[in-house]
């Protein structure tokens, strides 16, 4: 029979694993917090703070910007790789990831969208000036996108280049602003790690074993999702051949039971369960416990998508909306903008989730947050636009 795991139990495990549960405060450990979460995906956009930093910050309130560039670009603690999406990941996993870049370099090389990059020769003309001149960036080079310009087109030089970042070839050596700058991949990943090579096998072992470490529980695409670096069958094999694994199953917000596998000290997981703090958290859109929406309503009935890409007539919230995290549930969703020229952030709109009582202690948890979230981005001042029902027009 699986053990069965109740739903707040199942949130209580997924919070812990993703660091949630702890209050944001203390001593600050980087790269032990990267290396926790598995690896922290990158975005462009910044709405009050680029997605990276503010997941990081959610973790830890004492974090800031300049320290994740300085652990990449000075320290060499970290590299920018693709799991799911462009991420960093700790610099010691490199020897895990070599199957990443062959899985990357074969696929791309099949990719239509490719198909205009230079060849062999070209690429390696492109590696030539790096070497000779130092780490580049694509505006280091001028080749043009031939014929009509579609939205995902891209010049021939930056095809190569991404193609040669996928391989590792070349690696990010730092960012400009957020300005990928390339270096040769020797001159970035250590000469240990890039040296040490091990069997395919090994590492799918080790990716599948760490993703469900991370997940606490999970289905065979929970794993295999976790990295985007295995494929579905590897994974099934993974669990085949691996004693230990304990069958769950898991209670979800709705009430029903999915099943599920996990790591074999799951009972002294739970058993090692305090209650999350009961802190309300500004949650980016891109936050791990946010990224699998079918997961998040799974386990907290929270029904979330992203809706930058939707037009806005279509928007159901807005075009860039924060969880609001309280305890273990979700509790409501903002929109909320940062203009660090004008030294302001504006609250737009804020929701409750509905049957949740908005009172002013509530109320008085947001406010804090967004005092704190105000330092982070470096502003001073709180616009409340008028249209927003804060404070005295929500339920009491």
């Amino acid at each position: 029979m699986p053990l069965k795991i109740p739903n707040r139990t199942a949130r209580h495990l997924w919070l812990s694993a993703q660091g949630l549960a702890r209050p944001p405060t203390g001593p600050l450990d980087l790269l032990s917090l990267i290396r926790s979460l598995g690896f922290v995906q990158l975005d462009s956009i910044q709405v009050v703070a680029r997605a990276h930093h503010h997941i990081l910050w959610s973790r830890n309130q004492t974090y800031r910007e300049p320290m994740l560039d300085r652990l990449m670009a000075r320290e060499r603690g970290i590299f920018e790789h693709f799991t799911h999406d462009a991420s960093v990941l700790p610099m010691d996993f490199l020897p895990m990831w070599e199957r990443q870049f062959r899985r990357k370099r074969e696929r791309i090389m099949g990719a239509s969208w490719f198909s205009t990059m230079p060849d062999a020769g070209g690429r390696e003309a492109i590696k030539a000036r790096i070497a000779a001149e130092g780490p580049l960036s694509t505006h280091a080079f001028d080749t043009r996108v031939a014929g009509k310009k579609e939205m995902w087109s891209r010049p021939p030089h930056k095809l190569a280049l991404d193609y040669m970042w996928y391989a590792g070839e070349l690696a990010t050596s730092h960012r400009a602003g957020f300005t990928k700058v390339y270096d040769l991949a020797e001159r970035v990943f250590p000469r240990a790690l890039r040296e040490t090579r091990l069997p395919d096998q090994e590492q799918i072992d080790w990716l599948c074993h760490q993703a469900l470490d991370r997940l606490s529980f999970g289905s065979p695409g929970d794993i295999q999702r976790f990295w985007d670096a295995v494929d579905r069958s590897e994974v099934s094999d993974w669990i085949a051949r691996t004693p230990g694994l304990i069958p769950v199953e898991i209670e979800t917000a709705q009430g029903d039971g999915i099943t599920a596998l996990a790591p074999a000290d799951i009972d002294a997981r739970i058993a090692a369960l305090t209650p999350p703090t009961s802190r309300l958290r500004i949650l980016n859109p891109f936050d791990p416990v946010i990224r699998d929406r079918k997961r998040l309503a799974r386990l907290f009935g929270f029904d979330y998508r992203i809706e930058m890409f939707v037009p806005a007539a279509k928007r159901v919230w807005g075009y860039y909306v924060f969880p609001l995290l309280e305890g273990d549930r979700f509790v409501g969703r903002i929109e909320i903008r940062a203009d660090r020229r004008a030294d302001t952030l504006t609250v737009l709109n804020l929701w409750p989730e509905p049957g949740t009582r908005w009172s002013a202690r509530r109320q008085g948890k947001l406010d804090a947050e967004l005092a704190r979230l105000m330092r982070f981005a470096g502003v001073s001042r709180l616009i409340r636009d008028d249209r927003t029902p804060l404070q005295d027009s929500l339920p009491s």
